[in-house]
């Protein structure tokens, strides 16, 4: 299946827009896992088969295993996602973006090394940058459009000049993904959950593309604004919830704990759908 085919099936039988993010850290870590970065793919293994018939996606974020010296650890939660959660598409967060001949090599990493389903991008390259990830058919690629941190209106949000007005960057990118960008189907956005009005803007200009949404959670963006913003039927979106559903205990209940709180987290998007 393609990784749209994946994220659409995920939806209807998990009846979830949640994306479980996957940041470990080994500080953070219950009990006797605590501090230990050799035991990042148990404490992640963990979570995964606590929440996989909850979630719309799983989404490791490639940093927190690489400063650990984890790779291999990431590997294997991979191997273990596609056995034993082959249902749910594995979204790796890399936000990779290089000129093409080292884009082929992060894209190789991010599909054959990892095998994942889709990956995130930084498009401010340009097109040349993203084409050797839609080389592989069936995979997806998010561009990163308006993220949900404060910096990002130190670009995302200034006015271009064009020939069309003057619209903001982040709208500029919404386009090309819809548009011209899109080659094959397998371009979605990143747009964050802390701004509401943004991600109803960007849906607006991008009205079927999947939207990856992070901040829900810990970065405090609300999830039922989320939904009315950005939801529409037909249009997937994958609202991402990482720490607080990694950490919603420090105890070695945590998986339990985890699969409460995604279960809370989903029936609250869930919710907001008929808002």
């Amino acid at each position: 299946m393609t990784f749209l085919e994946m994220l659409r099936g995920a939806q209807a039988r998990n009846g979830s827009m949640l994306c479980v993010g996957l940041d470990p850290e080994p500080a953070r870590f219950p009990g006797a896992l605590q501090g230990d970065a050799g035991r990042i793919y148990d404490f992640c293994a963990r979570i995964v088969d606590a929440t996989a018939d909850l979630a719309i996606a799983f989404k490791p974020q490639i940093a927190y295993f690489a400063a650990h010296r984890a790779e291999d650890q990431l590997e294997r939660l991979m191997a273990h996602m596609r056995a034993n959660a082959p249902q749910v598409p594995v979204i790796l967060d890399a936000k990779r973006g290089d000129i093409g001949s080292t884009a082929e090599q992060y894209a190789r990493e991010a599909f054959e090394r990892y095998g994942a389903d889709a990956v995130t991008l930084s498009p401010f390259m340009g097109f040349d940058s993203v084409q050797p990830y839609l080389k592989y058919q069936g995979k997806g690629a998010f561009l990163l459009c308006r993220t949900s941190n404060p910096g990002g209106d130190d670009l995302q949000n200034q006015r271009l000049a064009s020939v069309d007005g003057q619209p903001l960057l982040y709208e500029h990118v919404a386009r090309l993904a819809q548009g011209p960008w899109n080659l094959n189907g397998q371009l979605g956005l990143v747009v964050g959950a802390t701004y509401p009005a943004e991600i109803e803007r960007v849906r607006a200009i991008a009205p079927t593309l999947p939207l990856l949404i992070p901040g829900v959670g810990a970065q405090g963006g609300d999830a039922a604004a989320t939904v009315k913003a950005g939801w529409r039927a037909g249009a997937p979106i994958i609202v991402n919830s990482s720490r607080a559903i990694l950490y919603a205990s420090s105890g070695d209940d945590f998986a339990a704990a985890a699969r409460r709180e995604a279960e809370r987290t989903r029936a609250v998007l869930e919710a907001a759908k008929g808002s």
